[in-house]
């Protein structure tokens, strides 16, 4: 009688060795390009790469201040303290008491608004004028970027540039200041203004011509 040793491990060892280990074969990405591939920058664009520099740069030394408005006088926080100096002494001079805490609170009040009104008007409302630069409010234009100072207007009808719009941050001209038409590089009309305008005409009018000749700031050292 014959022996016969099982057939299904063989069978199943068969098998297995005939099966490919789909894990063990498949690629595997490579985990350090593909981190590099999404980490890697995008290409500049042509507009970051062209950008243009300023046509009209505002110059470092700007030169002597030729004219100047402050746009606010400090003067103005003394009212408060006159009017609170008047009260209380007409309530000491008085038969009544006097109101201490309202005097105290009252005065705050009218101090305070003083302090933020000058600080604004200094801010927006201020006038520098150099031998280089307009500075109206917080805006500076080199005078290289005014192309035409327009006259003064003394004829009935009004010019285009009176209904233009104020250099600055302000949308018109501020009260108790007058414009001047100016025609800028780009073809916008804009006005310039000053308290006493006359004069700023006359001091902007004289700047702007030494710019357009090329004429050095005087205060510039020459060879």
């Amino acid at each position: 009688m014959t022996d016969r040793s099982p057939a299904p491990d063989d069978d199943r060892a068969e098998t297995e060795t005939d099966v490919p280990d789909a894990g063990a074969d498949a690629p595997v990405a490579d985990a350090t390009e593909s981190s590099d591939e999404a980490e890697s920058p995008e290409p500049a664009t042509p507009e970051s790469e062209s950008a243009e520099p300023d046509p009209h740069p505002i110059p470092e030394d700007r030169g002597e201040v030729l004219f100047y408005e402050p746009g606010g006088s400090w003067w103005v926080v003394a009212i408060g303290p006159v009017l609170i100096g008047a009260v209380l002494a007409m309530e000491i001079s008085g038969p009544g008491q006097v109101h201490w805490p309202v005097l105290i609170i009252f005065g705050l009040i009218i101090i305070g608004f003083s302090v933020v009104q000058v600080i604004a008007a200094r801010r927006h409302v201020s006038v520098e004028l150099t031998e280089l630069t307009l500075r109206q409010g917080v805006r500076i234009i080199a005078l290289d970027e005014i192309d035409t100072i327009y006259p003064e207007n003394n004829g009935p009808d009004a010019k285009d540039w009176e209904s233009a719009r104020a250099l600055g941050e302000l949308h018109g001209v501020p009260r108790r200041r007058r414009g001047i038409g100016l025609k800028l590089a780009d073809g916008s009309l804009a006005q310039a203004w000053a308290r006493d305008v006359q004069r700023f005409r006359r001091e902007l009018t004289e700047a702007h011509t030494a710019v357009a000749l090329g004429l050095p700031p005087r205060g510039s050292a020459t060879d």
